[in-house]
């Protein structure tokens, strides 16, 4: 069953890469995407993202360097339908604080965005056509413009152009026509979005620079850890091992990011091999982590040569949430990128918060047990070790769920994305977090001249299981004539002439 689920996993980022040559984000493809009713407009929704404004240029016969550009937009309809001339289909570009400059309602009714009988009455639109009105922050928007179709033709053209951008902020596109004949009407073609910086949507371009010093992060630490490890590779412990993988993995993870996100703002095309390959590495690196902290928890190498019968159950549940993080990897980071998440991300989000609630339940709980045989067997030097690693684990439990507390305020008072210059904060803090912790882990645990001290003895005081094991025997009832008192005893033992030595002492670390 393992060597199945490793077989899967190891072509599963080739499947992914196959299926997806070639994505593209900030070049936002529309490849026949239908325009459909909502309210009394038909629409289409063309990208959004945050925008940073252009940097002034003493030279205005040079390009902006921040615009949404309008390349090969077709509209199509079918033949059938194609007998008469129609109305604008209307391309609409806004800024996100002046939505309100989009659409109407009459007398205090529903808002709409076509012009209705009642706002025509009353002088404010023309009927049919979509309700705008100039914004009184920003000069010059929303920007409206479109095209319609002549008679007996089934596609019509977007002349090409380019919006400059003056404001920072969040900018969306809709496609949208009033016609109610206009039916079954598809988009096609490009726009392309670019920051002063680049291609990166405005979300993500901090994170660039981001996961650079997070590389340097897992360089400084790597060489301290590599430099004890061969320092003191004789006294290596198998959990010093799976360190070693952890570091080394967030090496890769970090650095593939980095390129990742430097390829994408450099060409406005997301290189989907790099990205898939980030993914998978990360995806690694958390599930073995979750694993070693499992493991550590119930005492393995420490103070239990194995997990027992617990193996097959730990591998279980370290597998499955491989599948489920890699799958909610792979749907938020490989596809085409809005700054505005679908709801579909919540399906894929609900099975890896459930297993790592389930990872973390485990865990406190083997945490107590080994702490507690520890303690009854006055093992004090790996009992301080826990005692520290149950603080961290503690700590870092706390923060996440403060942080989890501040994410939801976040997102449930930042409905239209305004804020999106701070939403990197929310993925960078979380690899803060593991980083600190695998930090933490590794100041604990860091190989050294003492590492065996923290090692599995044969010793029969550190037999964990045999305590699991007597529990499972229900002990039966002595009778009257077994009870013997202690000064029987030791008389019958006088009599027989049996003595004894000491009691072997406890042992003290």
């Amino acid at each position: 069953m393992l060597s199945r689920f490793k077989s899967v996993t190891a072509f599963l980022p080739l499947v992914v890469f196959l299926l997806c040559v070639r994505i593209e984000a900030s070049v936002h493809e529309y490849t026949g995407d239908k325009l459909l009713s909502k309210g009394n407009a038909f629409v289409v929704h063309g990208g959004s993202e945050g925008l940073y404004s252009s940097i002034p240029n003493l030279n205005e016969s040079s390009p902006p360097d921040s615009f949404i550009r309008f390349e090969k937009i077709i509209f199509q309809r079918p033949g059938e339908l194609s007998n008469f001339s129609s109305g604008s289909i209307h391309a609409i570009v806004f800024e996100v604080d002046d939505r309100e400059t989009i659409g109407g309602s009459a007398y205090g009714g529903q808002r709409a965005v076509c012009c209705t009988a009642d706002l025509a009455k009353l002088g404010v639109c023309t009927q049919g056509q979509i309700i705008h009105r100039p914004s009184t922050n920003n000069p010059g928007w929303p920007q409206v413009f479109g095209v319609s179709f002549d008679v007996d033709k089934v596609e019509t053209i977007l002349p090409p152009r380019s919006i400059q951008i003056t404001k920072s902020g969040m900018y969306n596109l809709y496609f949208i026509h009033c016609d109610p004949n206009l039916k079954e009407v598809v988009v096609k073609g490009k726009t392309v979005w670019k920051n002063p910086t680049g291609y990166l949507p405005g979300r993500m371009a901090p994170l660039m620079n981001f996961y650079g010093f997070m590389s340097l992060g897992f360089v400084v630490l790597g060489i301290f850890w590599f430099s004890q490890y061969a320092r003191y590779w004789r006294e290596v412990l198998p959990l010093q091992n799976c360190v070693t993988i952890v570091i080394t993995l967030g090496m890769f993870e970090m650095a593939l990011w980095y390129f990742d996100y430097a390829e994408f703002n450099e060409t406005g095309v997301r290189p989907t091999g790099i990205t898939v390959w980030a993914v998978t590495f990360g995806t690694v690196k958390r599930t073995v982590s979750w694993l070693i902290i499992l493991m550590v928890s119930m005492g393995y190498g420490v103070v239990r040569p194995t997990l027992g019968g617990l193996t097959s159950k730990v591998l279980m549940l370290g597998a499955t949430f491989f599948v489920a993080s890699e799958v909610l990897e792979l749907v938020e980071n490989v596809g085409a990128i809005s700054d505005l998440s679908g709801k579909a991300r919540l399906f894929f989000v609900l099975p890896v918060a459930i297993l790592d609630a389930f990872f973390i339940l485990w865990i406190f709980t083997s945490l107590s047990s080994t702490l507690n045989k520890l303690q009854a067997r006055r093992m004090l030097a790996k009992l301080d070790i826990y005692r520290k690693f149950t603080n961290a684990l503690a700590v870092a439990v706390v923060v996440s769920v403060g942080w989890i507390c501040y994410e939801l305020y976040f997102k449930s008072n930042d409905i239209y994305n305004e804020q999106w210059q701070n939403a990197w904060i929310i993925p960078a803090f979380w690899q803060v977090l593991s980083f600190s912790l695998l930090c933490v882990i590794c100041a604990l645990w860091a190989p050294s001249q003492n590492s065996m001290r923290y090692a599995y003895s044969d010793d029969a005081s550190e037999e964990f299981d045999k305590e699991d094991t007597l529990t499972l025997i229900k002990p039966s009832l002595l009778t009257t004539k077994d009870v013997r008192s202690p000064s029987e005893l030791r008389s019958a033992e006088s009599g027989n002439g049996l003595s004894h030595g000491d009691p072997e002492e406890d042992k003290t670390e």
